[in-house]
């Protein structure tokens, strides 16, 4: 086991919102595209609906039929479970009444080589960030204004 903790690389989340109570699954096709490709393995998945009234509901994948998580079904059995009901809590005042929202869990395998690289070499992550793709967007627009004005 010890081996095998080894070789994991990061470990990342996400909480996407959807307006609306049902969530479809259109995002199953990429997830599998990142699976098959052997960029990510997902770890844990959770559904959440929260009425227009804050009453909410966490469903694992199990819970749901096919049309509302397509070609997500396949992750069931090499679901880990991490998440605990703290997390689910937190994630779920985050949600807005009205919105289905999807917990994602996955371990970034194209980095474990690295990671493992970093542990064996004794190193440790001492900080971590990720630079939202709108701040980006905003930041070339703005560049390409500047070079507008000095043109």
């Amino acid at each position: 086991m010890t081996e095998e903790i080894d070789e994991l690389g990061p470990v990342d989340w996400i909480v996407v919102e959807f307006p609306g109570s049902r969530f479809r699954g259109e995002i199953g096709a990429a997830l599998t595209d990142l699976v098959e490709w052997g960029i990510v393995r997902v770890l844990d998945l959770l559904l959440l609906k929260k009425d227009a009234d804050g009453a909410l509901e966490a469903f694992e994948i199990a819970d749901l039929d096919d049309t509302e998580i397509g070609e997500l079904r396949s992750y069931e059995a090499e679901l880990a479970m991490l998440l605990s009901e703290d997390d689910v809590a937190a994630v779920a005042a985050a949600v807005e009444p009205g919105s289905t929202a999807a917990l994602l869990v996955w371990e970034n395998t194209w980095a474990a080589p690295f990671a493992s690289a970093v542990r064996r070499a004794g190193g440790q992550l001492v900080a971590s960030g990720r630079i939202p793709v709108q701040a980006l967007l905003a930041a070339i627009e703005a560049d390409e204004a500047d070079e507008a004005e000095g043109a």
